[in-house]
């Protein structure tokens, strides 16, 4: 046994907490990564989007992987934001405020959404007036997006930024070392608190936003049927 151990011996409890609450952050980031390429995968398919699909760069940091989802979100944004330019421009005012308006019927503000996609790109799937009522039409998706692009780089200003997400593939000891650098008691609690406050608030935030997608991939499927 470690001297650390004798003098503090709820640490190796301690160390475990660390280990688990690491491997649910990194499930649920490995997620998000899945579900921003699904919907980009669905952009680049049916309103002529180029956005680049994403990886998780496997000897990179925390931080460093939330600035890759970031940075794919933001440029999700802004190109759904050009989008609704778009239409703006070339829609009447009163169109335009029917697609935004909860009131109306979803199967007109999707032919409405039609139409103008068909303007703006010429050929168009089947689905694209869909995913514009989606996407742009509803709040849903900006709001998520939102919210999780905050959370992302409140975890990445952390204590968790600098931790490698690759650590999981080694052993337990320089696991802790690479979390850590000491098996302190108060080192130990620090990293347990901050993994608790934020997997806590990322786990939600992300189940919304995989749901969202999710919706988007079943409109997408059926449409394709």
């Amino acid at each position: 046994m470690k001297l650390s151990d004798l003098l503090y011996p709820d640490n190796p409890q301690r160390r475990q907490n660390v280990i688990d609450l690491h491997q649910q952050l990194l499930a649920c980031m490995q997620l998000n990564f899945k579900a921003t390429n699904e919907l980009i995968g669905a952009l680049n398919a049916h309103l002529g989007t180029k956005i680049i699909h994403i990886k998780m760069k496997e000897g990179g940091t925390i931080k460093e992987n939330c600035d890759i989802i970031i940075h794919a979100m933001n440029d999700i944004q802004q190109k759904l934001g050009n989008f609704d330019k778009e239409m703006k421009e070339k829609l009447e005012p009163i169109m335009y405020q029917k697609l935004y308006d909860i009131k109306q019927p979803e199967l007109e503000k999707i032919a409405t959404a039609h139409k103008i996609v068909s303007i703006i790109l010429g050929e168009v799937t089947a689905t694209a007036g869909a995913i514009v009522v989606k996407l742009i039409g509803s709040n849903i998706i900006k709001v998520t997006v939102n919210k999780l692009v905050a959370l992302l780089a409140q975890i990445g200003l952390s204590v968790l930024g600098c931790i490698g997400i690759s650590v999981l593939g080694l052993g337990i000891e320089i696991i802790l070392h690479a979390i850590l650098g000491a098996v302190e008691r108060d080192h130990l609690l620090a990293c347990i608190q901050s993994y608790e406050q934020h997997l806590s608030e990322f786990k939600e935030a992300s189940e919304t936003y995989q749901c969202a997608i999710n919706e988007v991939r079943a409109l997408v499927k059926d449409k394709a049927e």
